[in-house]
Parts: C-alpha cells; structure tokens; sequence
C-alpha cells in the first residue's frame, strides 16, 4: 500500500516497474525527484542508491512473474518497455527472486526476454489495435 502508483493503484506492478512508477519509487527512497532514464544512467556508473532502487524494481518484477509462472506455466514471457532499455540493472535481481518464488520446474522451463520491437513495441500494439477496431 505505500509503493509507487501505477494505474491508479499504490504498490501495483506498473507501479513499481514502469518508469513513471520507477521515478516515484526513487524519489521515495533517494529523496529527490528524478526521471527513471537519470536513475538508470547513474545506477549504470554505479550509484549504490540508484542501484538498490533498480534492485527493488527487479525482486518486485520477479514476485509478480513467479504468481505468472506458478499460475499459467508459461514456456516464455516477453517484457516491453522499461526491461528493454533497463535489463541489465533489473534482471539480476528479478532471477534471484524467480528462483526463490516460482516452482523449480516451471521456472526453469520459462525464458524472461526482452521485446524484440523494444521502444516501438507501444506504437506496434496502438496500430494493432487501430487496425482491428478493437474497443474497450
């Protein structure tokens, strides 16, 4: 209930793994307002701070893969955005808690990758969805 909004929800995954979320969880935990491309930059020259956030934003993301796993026994989840350009600061911490959390076998037989469309994966799914007439 106190992590980062994401959709309206405090602590929900977008909160705490979208970059907006990952801006608000650095101004929560460094004290001061930065944008999560300024927090990556500095976590990438080793800022203990940055990185502990970026730490944070990869057990959160493996909690809520390991229900994914244990839940629907996938052979691959595919992670757009943040994870693209951010994988290396968020993937060590997301296979800790992946091995942890998940169920071994299901585990083992899931693959974590990137987007392979990675910045244009939202216009791709905005044309798709334009494409189809596909409504909410």
């Amino acid at each position: 209930p106190d992590g980062p909004m994401g959709y309206g929800k405090a602590g929900s995954v977008e909160g705490y793994c979208g970059g907006s979320g990952i801006a608000e969880l650095a101004r929560i935990r460094l004290g001061r307002k930065v944008s999560a491309k300024d927090l990556a930059l500095a976590a990438r020259q080793g800022e203990t701070g940055e990185l502990a956030v970026y730490e944070e934003v990869g057990e959160k993301l493996g909690r809520a893969l390991a229900v994914a796993i244990d839940l629907l026994n996938p052979e691959c989840i595919v992670i757009g955005s943040i994870f693209v350009r951010d994988e290396s600061l968020i993937r060590p911490a997301m296979e800790k808690v992946l091995r942890e959390e998940a169920l071994s076998g299901a585990v083992m037989a899931c693959r974590v990758v990137p987007a392979q469309l990675g910045e244009r994966i939202g216009d791709i799914a905005a044309l798709t969805v334009a494409q189809n007439g596909l409504t909410r």
